[in-house]
């Protein structure tokens, strides 16, 4: 479990809001999640989403197409998603520790561990 605190600056244009958007990381988060905002990049090549969760708290995910990897995309998107945010709130993320490349791009974005969780989902 990382979290981050909210960002004063205003999306740099990289991100936009297009709910629906027809993608898997929507739907399972739209599943789990309430007040669930997805936004895409203007070339569709990834997807960032919020919502609330667990206690209400804000949370984010994001996917990267394979081919936009690499390049440093995911720590502008995830700054961009903090900017979304009041500065006085916090936004958390789940990230499996053997994701490096996502966690990698959570820290660079000034994500800090805070803990682990596990989520017991019934039917």
């Amino acid at each position: 479990m990382l979290a981050a605190p909210g960002l004063p600056d205003p999306p740099d244009g990289l991100l936009r809001e297009s709910l629906p958007v027809e993608h898997a990381r929507v739907s399972r988060a739209e599943r789990y999640r309430e007040q669930v905002a997805a936004y895409t990049t203007v070339n569709g090549e990834a997807v960032v989403v919020l919502g609330r969760g667990l206690a209400g708290r804000r949370e984010v995910n994001l996917e990267i197409d394979e081919a936009a990897r690499g390049r440093g995309l995911g720590r502008r998107l995830l700054l961009g998603a903090r900017s979304l945010i009041p500065e006085d709130d916090v936004v958390f993320a789940q990230v499996a520790p053997g994701n490096a490349a996502s966690l990698r791009a959570f820290l660079a974005a000034g994500f800090r561990p805070i803990g682990s969780e596990v989520l017991f989902l019934t039917s």
